[in-house]
């Protein structure tokens, strides 16, 4: 269901999506506009992210999506994380049924909502983030573009990226904190590196911030969306 507290926002049916979520229309009447979906982390909500969204750049049609499971934190999650070990360990399954509620997912909203098929984006915080890879990286051919904030690329995943030709026409944005205690930055290295690997164009980030998305970040990813729809 969606209700919020500002004219901009669509109400719809709780039916319409398979997820929980909220809506941001674009300011400009467009026949397909562009669309922005985002991916809140572990232990977080649909209105976390979308906090972000009054300060986007007003093409979009922006949707934030509430994660399917319900989570200890009192908050909703993609995957279950254990961060009893050196590196994050994820509940596997639960990370491949998010992937394909989400490829799902972006099939409905644009369907529902008439945006543009050819420029979906997706930008995702943490294990959000985690999720825009794995959706973006697997079907390349359903994202032009993607904004990763403190996140990294599941080695898991590997095996699924299969269609590189494709890959070509994605672009990526990554963000990573150097003092990030949460998913350490020789994380987000590790995925700018693999990326290299990849034909995708991508830029990698680093600020000075722990596991947030700080000011000058912030800055950098609403140029980087606006640059993507110019």
């Amino acid at each position: 269901m969606i209700i919020y507290y500002v004219s901009s926002v669509i109400h719809v049916d709780a039916m319409s999506l398979s997820l929980e979520h909220i809506v941001r229309k674009p300011q400009a009447d467009a026949a397909a506009p562009p669309l922005l979906i985002l991916l809140h982390g572990l232990g977080s909500n649909e209105q976390d992210l979308f906090s972000f969204a009054p300060q986007l750049d007003p093409k979009y049609l922006i949707v934030s999506l509430r994660a399917p499971i319900l989570n200890g934190f009192g908050g909703y999650a993609w995957f279950n994380l254990d961060f009893s070990r050196s590196m994050p360990q994820v509940d596997l399954q639960q990370f491949e049924s998010s992937r394909k509620l989400l490829l799902q997912e972006i099939e409905e909203i644009t369907n529902i909502y008439h945006t543009d098929k050819n420029k979906v984006y997706l930008a995702g915080f943490s294990q959000g983030a985690m999720m825009c890879y794995a959706v973006a990286l697997t079907h390349p051919q359903m994202i032009a573009g993607v904004v990763a904030m403190s996140g990294y690329v599941l080695q898991d995943l590997v095996p699924k990226i299969t269609d590189k030709k494709g890959l070509e026409n994605l672009n990526i944005l990554a963000t990573h904190g150097v003092y990030d205690q949460v998913l350490p930055v020789f994380l987000g290295r590790a995925t700018r590196d693999f990326l290299k690997t990849l034909p995708v164009k991508f830029s990698y980030q680093e600020y000075n911030m722990a596991h947030e998305v700080s000011y000058d970040c912030f800055v950098d990813i609403k140029r980087w969306l606006s640059a993507q729809i110019s």
